[in-house]
């Protein structure tokens, strides 16, 4: 059903001396005389610029951009300012059956906005289709919306960047530490009220300190870009926390700035790399908060629905939703991909960002058969010379058909490891039969990862995220708690391999209390002397607590924020995990650029990793294949070839012991040439052990149930 077109022009109406302009670049730039907008759309049929007064209330002047080339309509306002504040009304057919939803009535977000201005509220004319029509989405609304919708505001992208750099950590001394701007910042004593939950918050001294000191190397923030809290997490009280649902992929999120100003963001990453810390952003290029076909009319939809969405192609008034959000962007479109990429263009130059983190990443690498790896877009990053530079980290799965994808994204890229988390988890709740995938998970599960030259650390390992159980929580609770959330906890993963040790959350029994702890540092161990790149969760270091909540995304509150208040037990973990990191990087053998494999090495004459039993004789199959089997030993040989150069190694030797029995198991430490004895640098059993005790080859240690131990071989003139 195809709609005409109506909108009522604002109350003032002043004359302007629009220019022609430039179809390049997108977007509204200043060049020091005026501004240029241009705008993508194949469909529409005219565009018009909307002028609003600074505080993006009062529609002062509608200007018909007055060219169309190569599908960008465009124009060229001289004597305009950075600080304009603009949105676009949009022309063209209104005819869902074919894809196509214009309707001008409708402000639209510029998606090339660098600003936004307001915040969304929520009215029924958001919509492009009137609310309670028997038609439904067919129909067509004719209220106006900008009053509702966050205008655009043209910037000065002048900064002064003094002496920043890129700070280009090597992978292998990656270790990424996730985190959101708000919940980092929002309860720390240090940071003054009216910067907490801002990315001025991030830049306090304490806040850095306590990063940098622990000794993790990038952080990863959780989306910046602005996004759109849902409307029935408003109805609720709630809001989208997490922030995935972004509407705006080259503008920060307005809550964030203390400000009010880009600059902030700026200088935040520049107090982050004069700290030595890579800044990650966590991006959400799969969808937006446009929703499926009974969703708001934000920016896209008005602009071209049929080009920046993925539809049904034998319904186009539906949308695929691979997502699971509802809609799912078409980077199969060449604008659609420009897009994207330009995006990732401006946050690594501009914005001097050092890589990113694809939320549903086979989404992007998605044609309508399925994933490929030779997609526009995972080519494009590969080739563009900014991107192929940056890190850039893949969240491996969607909801799509075929999509779960880990080890399949192709070379320069990493993946977060699923199987890493799930497989540890398991191996340390007790579960039987995971002996074998648990020594894969420690060597960067090669089985998924050593081809076409990937290295050990396109392994992304992780035990928790954002999304799920915090440490603490895994360790505290057999079942989710959800029920803040206000969705009678149906929401979050039934799946957490977690156990509580005897007692349903918090504690006073001293043996749970102890074990818990424990167990928090076998998986810290575990992650941190593991091969691949390591993902610690802010606040897991000292063992913060969720109360049992698996889905914090909508809460905006002390359940999803960082809590400060350190217990002594707390404390003692993080003095634990600062010892970890700091062995990490100080033995090469733990983040080795070569995958461990096992196989006898003839031109050295040897072998690069040997799984020992209890007993210290190397295992057989049938251990391996003993599904009650808990105990191993993992002998890193430092004499291992090193690079493709064939000649010996000069690590340290290390062998890492585990044990998730429940009981004492008595193991048997090996002989090893060019050594003398072994010295016990970790026992999470007896997290103070610092290598002191002296420990003869074939002697028994007794490794306490559910504990880790790892060992340096020493020679008698080291001693």
């Amino acid at each position: 059903m195809t709609r005409p077109n109506k909108t009522t022009p604002p109350p003032v109406i002043e004359a302007s001396r629009i220019r022609e302009g430039l179809p390049f670049p997108l977007g509204a730039t200043w060049d020091g005389l005026g501004v240029n907008f241009a705008l993508f759309s194949a469909n529409a049929t005219k565009v018009e610029l909307c002028i609003f007064d600074d505080a993006g209330e009062v529609e002062l002047e509608r200007i018909e951009l007055p060219e169309y080339t190569d599908e960008i309509y465009h124009g060229y306002l001289p004597d305009a300012h950075p600080g304009l504040v603009y949105g676009y009304r949009v022309y063209g057919p209104y005819d869902p059956a074919n894809g196509h939803r214009f309707n001008p009535n409708k402000l639209l977000i510029d998606p090339y906005a660098k600003q936004l201005v307001g915040q969304l509220k929520w009215s029924e004319a958001l919509f492009g289709y009137t609310i309670g029509h028997p038609d439904g989405d067919l129909s067509f609304d004719e209220r106006d919306s900008a009053p509702f919708v966050p205008k655009c505001k043209v910037i000065d992208p002048a900064h002064t960047w003094g002496h920043d750099h890129r700070v280009s950590v090597p992978w292998d001394k990656t270790i990424l530490y996730e985190t959101h701007v708000r919940g980092l910042t929002m309860r720390h004593p240090a940071v003054p009220e009216n910067l907490r939950g801002t990315f001025a918050g991030l830049m306090v001294d304490d806040v850095l300190e306590h990063i940098r000191k622990l000794g993790v190397s990038s952080v990863e923030l959780l989306p910046i870009h602005a996004f759109v809290n849902d409307q029935h997490l408003l109805h609720k009280g709630m809001t989208n926390y997490w922030g995935y649902n972004s509407i705006a992929f080259f503008a920060p999120d307005p809550r964030y700035l203390a400000s009010g100003k880009i600059a902030e963001f700026k200088e935040m990453v520049a107090h982050l790399h004069e700290a030595n810390l890579e800044v990650i952003l966590d991006v959400v290029y799969n969808h937006t908060a446009e929703g499926n076909e009974q969703g708001p009319t934000l920016s896209m939809r008005g602009i071209d629905n049929a080009s920046y969405y993925r539809l049904m192609p034998d319904d186009k008034r539906y949308y695929i939703n691979d997502s699971g959000t509802g809609n799912t962007l078409d980077l199969s479109h060449p604008c659609v991909l420009q897009m994207v990429t330009d995006s990732l263009r401006y946050w690594a130059t501009e914005m001097h960002v050092d890589g990113f983190r694809f939320d549903l990443a086979t989404i992007l690498g998605r044609y309508h058969d399925g994933f490929d790896e030779r997609h526009s877009f995972l080519v494009a990053c590969r080739q563009d010379p900014v991107l192929r530079q940056v890190k850039m980290i893949a969240e491996p799965w969607d909801c799509g058909p075929g999509g779960y994808q880990v080890g399949h994204f192709p070379p320069g890229w990493v993946e977060w490891n699923d199987k890493f988390r799930d497989t540890v988890r398991a191996f340390w709740k007790g579960d039987d039969g995971q002996l074998a995938d648990f020594a894969s998970r420690m060597t960067a599960s090669g089985e998924m990862f050593n081809q076409r030259g990937r290295r050990p650390y396109a392994s992304v390992n992780f035990v928790t995220a954002h999304d799920g159980f915090t440490l603490n929580d895994l360790v505290s609770y057999n079942d989710k708690h959800n029920e803040a959330n206000d969705e009678n906890n149906q929401d979050g993963s039934n799946n957490n391999l977690s156990w509580n040790h005897g007692v349903e959350g918090p504690t006073d029994d001293p043996e749970i209390n102890a074990l818990r702890h424990r167990q928090m540092r076998n998986f810290f161990a575990t992650l941190l002397l593991a091969q691949g790149t390591p993902m610690l969760v802010a606040g897991d270091e000292f063992a913060r607590t969720q109360h049992g909540n698996n889905n914090a995304y909508c809460q905006d509150s002390e359940i999803g924020w960082v809590n400060w208040d350190l217990s002594e037990d707390g404390a003692a973990l993080l003095k634990f995990v600062k010892r970890l990191i700091k062995l990490r990087l100080t033995y090469p053998i733990l983040r080795r650029g070569r995958f461990l494999v096992g196989n006898y090495n003839e031109d050295i004459g040897v072998k690069d990793v040997t799984w020992l039993a209890p007993d210290g004789s190397e295992m057989t199959t049938e251990q391996w294949q003993d599904g009650h089997g808990r105990c191993l030993g993992m002998l890193m040989d430092g004499r291992a070839q090193e690079t493709g150069i064939r000649r010996k190694g000069g690590d340290a030797t290390l062998l890492l012991v585990v044990n998730a029995h429940h009981d004492i198991v008595n193991f048997s430490l090996p002989e090893v040439p060019e050594g003398s004895f072994w010295t016990c640098m970790v026992d999470t059993n007896q997290p103070a052990v610092r290598g002191q005790e002296r420990f003869e080859f074939d002697s028994e240690y007794s490794v306490t149930g559910r504990s880790l131990l790892l060992f340096e071989l020493q020679r008698e003139d080291e001693e």
